[in-house]
C-alpha cells in the first residue's frame, strides 16, 4: 500500500485539474479543504467516505464533495481519478 501517484494536469487561479493514480489498497486519508471538488472515476473502484458516509463508485460515475466536508477512499481495484478544485489547490503546485 502506498500514497497515490498526483499530476496536476492543468490549473489557473480560479480552477485546477488533477489526475491521481492508485494502486490497489492505496488510500486518501480523510481530509477536509475549502475548495469544491468535482470527482471522475476514470477507471478502478474506490469505496469513498464523506461526512461519515461510505458508498462505492466505478468508471464514469462522478461526484461533488462540498467545501469543507471531510472525505476520503480506499481503492479497491487500481485505476485513475480525475479531481477538480475550485479555485486552485496551491498546495499541490
Amino acid at each position: 500500500m502506498s500514497d497515490p501517484i498526483r499530476t496536476v494536469l492543468a490549473h489557473s487561479p480560479e480552477l485546477m485539474v488533477v489526475r491521481f493514480a492508485f494502486a490497489a489498497g492505496d488510500r486518501g486519508a480523510l481530509h477536509s479543504h475549502p475548495h469544491v471538488q468535482s470527482t471522475y472515476v476514470q477507471s478502478g473502484r474506490y469505496r469513498f467516505t464523506q461526512d461519515g458516509r461510505d458508498f462505492e463508485v466505478g468508471p464514469g460515475d462522478a461526484f461533488v464533495i462540498p467545501s469543507g466536508a471531510e472525505h476520503g477512499c480506499l481503492c479497491l481495484e487500481a485505476g485513475q481519478l480525475i479531481d477538480s478544485f475550485t479555485p486552485r489547490r496551491d498546495d499541490f503546485l
